[in-house]
């Protein structure tokens, strides 16, 4: 019987390698991969929906699945995953020493529903009392000028947001000092040209996500896989297959992120980082599935209906083919 062919869109991460190369294998499929950044597969698949399988953000998915016109059902792998206290950058001569601080600010952002923002809103809220409605979020592109919000939000009549001027960018405007701070997935060109008037928000952004983990026990989640609707209601086989293999995957990639005989990452220290991330977090500190990451799942959900972006309260389980819920034990 031949098997299912596929199109694949997902970041090149070490924990997606295996399946690209074909040393982890889907059951049933014949996958035709492409590595892309995430900006491009959100844009093409919220828009066309133009994969079989893809990465998505979390954010853009669940403000779809809560509207009920997702084209894509979630399955709960989780390709990218960060702690967001690198993710705020602000000016050094705004008087801004602590996360409170940025109370009246203005803040660029690329999107305002961004899984990135959602987690930093979060915790600024949680840990610190800041609401969305203490500052001024100022929208559009990072590097490039016209970056629209990709999915249509309706925010809280006291959540002020304004779109920067035709031709500018945020990294731009945070240079020239026309915006206190900014808040993203990626920091802005002008922190990693060296700015001398840009730093990050947080003097040390790991020594703060390791307290905040401690406190919370939550490894943001920002991406999830999506599989076409459809193709689920036709193959009822696939959800649990794609979910296997992409576990297949990260195991393959975390053994050797192990060996220490000749380190697989171009950075140094790495054997003692993973250490580190395995004492502060457990053995399974990178984990796929419903059951070990419904407490991040239901932050999450919380704080993005409490933010204006979904329409309703979601639970974790809504996010997810019903076959992936559970998995066999041997």
């Amino acid at each position: 019987m031949a098997k299912l062919e596929l199109s694949i869109a997902v970041g090149d991460y070490d924990r997606t390698r295996p399946l690209v190369d074909g040393s982890a294998q889907i059951d049933g499929v014949d996958p035709v991969f492409m590595l892309l950044e995430p900006e491009e597969i959100f844009f093409r698949a919220f828009r066309h929906a133009d994969f079989d399988v893809c990465e998505l953000s979390l954010s853009s998915f669940t403000v779809k699945t809560a509207r009920g016109d997702s084209p894509y059902i979630g399955l709960p792998v989780f390709p990218s995953r960060a702690f967001r206290h690198t993710s705020i950058v602000v000016r050094t001569d705004r008087g801004i020493e602590t996360p409170a601080d940025l109370k009246g600010k203005r803040i660029g952002v690329a999107e305002y529903q961004l899984t990135a923002n959602v987690w930093a809103r979060a915790f600024l809220e949680e840990e610190h009392g800041l609401k969305p409605s203490d500052v001024t979020w100022v929208r559009g592109g990072y590097e490039q000028p016209g970056r629209v919000e990709k999915i249509a939000v309706t925010l809280p009549p006291d959540v002020r947001i304004e779109t920067i001027p035709d031709g500018a960018t945020i990294s731009g405007m945070l240079a020239a000092g026309e915006i206190d701070a900014a808040m993203g997935p990626r920091t802005p060109s002008c922190f990693e040209r060296g700015h001398p008037q840009v730093k990050w928000l947080y003097d040390d952004p790991t020594a703060a996500a390791s307290a905040w983990f401690e406190k919370r026990r939550i490894f943001p989640i920002m991406h999830l896989l999506g599989l076409r609707r459809t193709l689920a209601e036709k193959h009822p086989w696939l959800p649990a297959a794609l979910v296997k293999a992409f576990e297949q995957a990260k195991a393959q990639a975390l053994l050797k992120l192990s060996d220490t005989s000749a380190t697989k990452v171009t950075l140094p220290f790495v054997e003692e980082q993973l250490r580190a991330a395995k004492r502060l977090m457990g053995p399974d500190f990178w984990s796929y599935g419903l059951a070990s990451n419904r407490h991040v799942l239901e932050s999450f959900l919380k704080h993005h209906h409490a933010q204006g972006l979904s329409s309703r309260l979601m639970t974790p389980e809504e996010l997810f083919h019903p076959a992936t819920h559970e998995s066999h034990k041997i």
